[in-house]
């Protein structure tokens, strides 16, 4: 029992500092974000769709790595996807316009989704219930430290450098990241249970998912979830600068200021569960994170969102996701063993899509100002709290 203990945490810490490497892609270059509109000579608003080019060509590209990692294996995928994201770190270093900015920023996003879909098949492959709960939730504290040191080590390279040092840092990582799958991460799909691939049978396997309400509810409420985080990675950087007067370095430590609630929060997600129930757990928590955002929305309308309401107001709401996000994730593929890899990377395509499209409705809206920014996440919160109440009901996880 501890060998196979110690071999799960093992695995945990391996896939959470190979998945960090797509958060760190996203994180990193936020404090540069208005530098980045004065270099290119564009404005806010085409600055922020190369946080949506990544998130789309993220969603997007799940649906070919997660059948092809049914059918291949879990390994060639990720070097696959590690190409891809290589590539596009190059791009957006050498961008000369936010035209190639935003295209090398999609490149980055078509090979960020392999670290994402083979991750969560790889969880499936090695444990299910509350081991997986605990193993999502381990890999969540890896993945969750990166918003805490991913903004401060891009503001640490603004000093010595410009913007495009932050991409030439970005490829470091993702040599590390090549080495950890390379040497460290075993392939843990049998041979005897690969799936053969061909259109017909993917078809099917979408059909049999699309009728599935328990993964369409889990799905689509992780996705809603997760906009709220996009919609603020989105516009943090222009509302705490711009608004709050703050610096590169002092937005740094805001933003990590959030992640803290989350990340702390995700690791009661597993003990949670097993004393109140899965299903019950997030309804309870999608409630108080619908009942914050709400209320601090309230609160901006009044004209009293301050920099320090805004952040304990976030802090809070995270807290409450930190708790939904593992166990959403764990539950929507609870049932799919026969099809972990297309039903992770169906799940992360309409999670990504649906929150990249809300993020780009909501982006004519995000002035630079902090209302309309916290109007975007309560209705996140809003739309999450509304599919928790579609949970079919299921037994808790074991």
């Amino acid at each position: 029992m501890m060998t196979e203990t110690n071999s799960l945490l093992r695995y945990s810490l391996v896939l959470g500092l190979v998945a960090a490497v797509g958060p760190f892609a996203i994180d990193m270059y936020l404090p540069a974000m208005p530098k980045i509109g004065g270099d290119l000579g564009s404005s806010m608003q085409a600055v922020q769709w190369t946080i949506v080019a990544y998130f789309i060509a993220f969603g997007l590209a799940q649906l070919i790595y997660g059948p092809w990692a049914d059918q291949a294996g879990r390994k060639p995928p990720l070097y696959a996807g590690l190409a891809l994201f290589i590539a596009g770190t190059v791009i957006c270093a050498v961008a000369p316009s936010i035209e190639v900015l935003i295209f090398g920023r999609f490149v980055q996003g078509m090979g960020g989704a392999a670290n994402m879909v083979v991750l969560r098949a790889v969880i499936r492959d090695l444990a299910t219930g509350a081991n997986a709960t605990r193993m999502m939730s381990t890999i969540m504290i890896v993945i969750a430290i990166s918003p805490l040191l991913a903004p401060l080590s891009g503001s640490a390279l603004l000093a010595f450098g410009t913007w495009r040092l932050i991409f030439w840092a970005l490829l470091v990582a993702a040599a590390l990241s090549f080495f950890l799958i390379h040497f460290a991460l075993d392939e843990t799909l049998r041979p005897e249970d690969r799936q053969r691939f061909d259109v017909p049978t993917m078809r099917r396997g979408v059909g049999m998912l699309l009728r599935d309400r328990g993964f369409m509810v889990m799905t689509f409420l992780a996705g809603f979830a997760f906009a709220s985080f996009f919609v603020f990675i989105a516009s943090a950087s222009f509302v705490y600068t711009g608004q709050f007067g703050l610096s590169p370095t002092q937005f740094s430590l805001a933003f990590a200021v959030n992640a803290i609630g989350f990340f702390g929060a995700s690791q009661f997600a597993a003990p949670l569960g097993a004393r109140v129930g899965p299903q019950r757990m997030i309804v309870l928590a999608t409630t108080g994170f619908a009942f914050c955002t709400i209320a601090l929305f309230v609160v901006g309308l009044a004209g009293y969102a301050t920099l320090p309401v805004t952040m304990a107001g976030l802090f809070i709401g995270n807290m409450f996701l930190g708790v939904v996000l593992p166990t959403s994730q764990v539950l929507a593929l609870e049932d799919q063993g026969e099809h972990a890899g297309l039903a992770a990377s169906l799940g992360g395509t309409m999670q990504m899509v649906a929150a990249g499209v809300l993020v780009a409705a909501a982006g004519p809206f995000l002035d630079g100002t902090v209302v309309p920014m916290l109007a975007a996440i309560a209705l996140c919160g809003t739309l999450a709290l509304g599919l928790s109440r579609l949970i079919p009901h299921q037994a808790p996880l074991a």
